[in-house]
């Protein structure tokens, strides 16, 4: 699934990235609001990881869906 479909569905896929990254907040997913870059961020801020490492991380989560 590519980022844009991810992200018009947003409301549908909030539940997995819960899942996924359970140190996000309810809010946080809820400012993210589909948008990629601002979810890298928020996974390197709570996680401590480096931001190569978060963008891999979604990217195995896009093609998951």
């Amino acid at each position: 699934m590519n980022w844009d479909r991810i992200s018009g569905n947003w409301k549908q896929i909030k539940g997995k990235v819960r899942s996924q990254w359970g140190k996000l907040t309810d809010d946080e997913i809820d400012v993210i609001g589909g948008n990629r870059e601002e979810l890298i961020g928020k996974i390197q801020e709570r996680y401590g990881i480096a931001k190569d490492q978060a963008e891999n991380e979604v990217k195995k989560f896009e093609t998951s869906l």
